[in-house]
């Protein structure tokens, strides 16, 4: 949900939970997702951040980086992984990792071009299959959209559905997979952690990068409401991204060492429950504790962490399920004007597109009432997987939910290929798109 941005730097100037096992894993109880939709109306009332922004205008495209590597070539210089001590796991300490990854970067040349811009895409899953009839049906589909999302932009992904640690379950089990990612991808700068229930509804935008250079973790939150108001939903850690670095690796250690591996873990939950009055279950969990290390070891850590709040980096799917077809309107009013952006084109120059139309954008807003498409929506308190949701919703608002949303991201896809879902609510029909369409009506 996009809110003004606050943000943790040097000069003070800048501005629940999900796992790789979140579609079966903890289910909250009902009030701590009260607290989250209180805390998402108080600052839904805020202003809408500036158009003049331009630090979220569309990266230009940049495929190019990503077809020069040379697969094929990989010298017999010793590297880091030729160094026996060296492990993926978490309990494996790594050191000088940013060295290490810089000389790897020297032997492999091909992958320097570009390097600073590189992501990798993780999401995943429970290894076994869904308890729901629907869940493994729309897992599949949630992780078609993310497919889609990173062959257009020419990103690498993984999908995981093996438990890496057998004690880090439901929330905790995504950390030792970001870790031995950046160990097997010291191409890729950023690591780029997505729930299996959070889905691209925006195929074109791109990540701001540069307004993220000084930073190593970028997660959607809000500084004041971690600070001032110690709430635990003060932001959400289902989608962030981390620098491939070894600060990133130093705060992962510190930031997993509150899981439950650690002899140390029921301690933990007391004392995140302590500091986050609005807390109220026990057990120590990944969003309290990146919150904790926010708020109160904030000299350590919070300034190369940036709390994104001015869109949706992940958007709150309650509150932007009933705004597709009326999205869907204005681009389309937007193209009836604009040949460009109605020209039929090949996928694979699909970003160029993006770059274009938003010049068009520049009143649609980025926050609640905006009619842009919203980044990435996440269906929090609905597990697709187990088929349990929250009590605050029922079944049909989050399976309903869910295929308007996959829908409405699938349209700008299957555009590309000729055909279009005429109704959001009806996942088996296409039809074909004529010519010039949306051309202006007689």
């Amino acid at each position: 949900m996009a809110k003004p941005t606050f943000r943790n730097n040097n000069n003070n100037n800048k501005s629940s939970s999900s796992s790789i096992w979140l579609t079966d894993g903890f289910l909250f109880l009902g009030g701590a997702f009260s607290a989250l939709l209180l805390v998402w109306g108080f600052t839904s009332f805020t202003n809408p951040i500036p158009n003049e922004n331009t630090s979220l205008k569309p990266q230009q495209n940049d495929a190019v980086l990503y077809s020069s590597p040379d697969l094929l070539f990989d010298p017999s210089d010793k590297t880091f992984y030729d160094d026996p001590e060296m492990g993926y796991t978490m309990s494996d300490k790594i050191e000088n990792w940013d060295e290490k990854r810089q000389e790897w970067l020297k032997l492999h040349p091909s992958f320097s071009a570009g390097a600073k811009e590189r992501i990798l895409m993780i999401t995943g899953s429970q290894p076994a299959a869904c308890k729901n009839p629907i869940g493994d049906h729309l897992l599949l589909r949630f992780f078609k959209n993310k497919v889609d999302y990173c062959r257009i932009h020419g990103y690498d992904i993984f999908y995981n559905n093996a438990l890496l640690h057998p004690k880090m379950f439901a929330y905790w089990a995504k950390y030792p997979v970001v870790k031995a990612a950046m160990m097997s991808h010291p191409e890729a700068e950023w690591i780029w952690w997505v729930d299996s229930d959070a889905l691209f509804t925006d195929m074109e935008f791109k990540l701001p990068l540069e307004r993220y250079k000084d930073h190593n973790l970028v997660v959607h939150g809000w500084e004041h409401l971690i600070h001032e108001k110690r709430s635990w939903t003060g932001l959400n850690a289902g989608v962030f991204l981390i620098r491939n670095c070894q600060w990133s690796l130093d705060f992962m250690e510190a930031w997993a060492g509150m899981g439950p591996q650690s002899p140390d873990y029921e301690e933990w939950g007391k004392i995140l429950r302590s500091t986050f009055k609005d807390k109220f279950f026990p057990e120590s969990d990944d969003q309290t504790g990146l919150a904790y290390l926010i708020a109160i070891e904030k000299e350590k850590w919070a300034n190369k962490i940036y709390l994104e709040g001015e869109y949706y980096f992940e958007g709150y799917w309650e509150e932007i399920r009933g705004t597709f077809d009326n999205i869907s309107k204005k681009y389309d009013e937007i193209e009836k004007d604009v040949i460009r952006l109605r020209r039929r084109h090949a996928e694979k120059v699909s970003e160029s597109y993006g770059v274009i139309r938003e010049k068009y954008l520049k009143d649609a807003g980025y926050g609640k009432g905006s009619w842009r498409r919203p980044f990435v929506t996440h269906f929090t308190g609905c597990q697709p997987c187990s088929g349990k949701y929250n009590e605050m919703y029922s079944a049909d608002d989050c399976w309903n939910g869910m295929r308007s949303a996959l829908n409405f991201a699938d349209n700008q896809v299957m555009r590309k290929f000729g055909f279009v879902h005429p109704d959001l609510d009806d996942d088996k029909r296409v039809s074909p798109l004529p010519f010039d369409y949306p051309q202006p009506w007689p």
